[in-house]
């Protein structure tokens, strides 16, 4: 559901965080907002409900310029783990382009997360979108804990789905860019397939990745 104006020159895509309560869409958001270099995103907004935020915000200004003249924009948006939220999540889920799910790699979360994920598949229905089309990644955060769902036992259930799934603590601050950057890498396929991006616009996919370089490199410096 990409909102795009031709006339205008002018693309806004809307990326959201998705999983079970507490397991750290919100931290990775946070992060990445951190992370970001100041003239490179818009203010971080906070929708508080009962036990759960929704939080989003833009990166600013445009977060890419392709050599045709189309602006692009990202937003970034969470929402509400909490099943009586449910229609938030719908709400935030409408036009959606892409979905970072991020499960909770306790092992006492293993129900919660499938839990979750299904009502991912339900939700992204119900409002006319379909899970194997959109660009989709899985994290499974909080690796820093100690009783966490092995590694291998985590590819050989998800492998099957053809989702890439990386690994993350997102409160140090690991993981939180590769599981963004390899969300917009999925994205740009989508978004090259439809709008012609390399050859109507001249945006190549390493020009459209390159504004994530800044990122990284500072991530690394922390």
């Amino acid at each position: 559901m990409i909102e795009y104006n031709e006339s205008e020159q002018r693309m806004v895509l809307k990326l959201v965080y998705y999983g079970p309560a507490m397991s750290g869409k919100t931290t990775n958001l946070l992060q990445l907002h951190e992370l970001l270099p100041h003239e490179g995103r818009g203010d971080l907004m906070v929708l508080d409900t009962t036990d759960d935020r929704t939080i989003y915000f833009d990166l600013l200004p445009f977060f890419i310029v392709a050599p045709s003249g189309l602006k692009i924009k990202i937003k970034v948006y969470t929402v509400p783990g909490q099943v009586r939220h449910d229609a938030t999540r719908k709400a935030v889920l409408q036009r959606t382009d892409g979905v970072a799910f991020i499960a909770d790699s306790q092992l006492s979360e293993s129900t919660n997360n499938l839990a979750s994920f299904e009502s991912l598949e339900n939700n992204l229905a119900l409002v006319g979108l379909n899970i194997d089309s959109l660009p989709l990644v899985i994290q499974f955060n909080k690796r820093d804990l100690k009783t966490v769902v092995e590694e291998g036992d985590i590819h050989r259930t998800w492998g099957p789905t053809g989702i890439p799934v990386t690994m993350a603590s997102a409160i140090n601050g690991t993981g939180v860019v590769e599981t963004f950057s390899l969300l917009v890498d999925r994205l740009y396929d989508k978004i090259d397939y439809r709008y012609r991006l390399a050859d109507d616009h001249g945006l190549e996919k390493g020009m459209f990745l390159q504004r994530m370089i800044s990122v990284v490199e500072r991530e690394g410096d922390e």
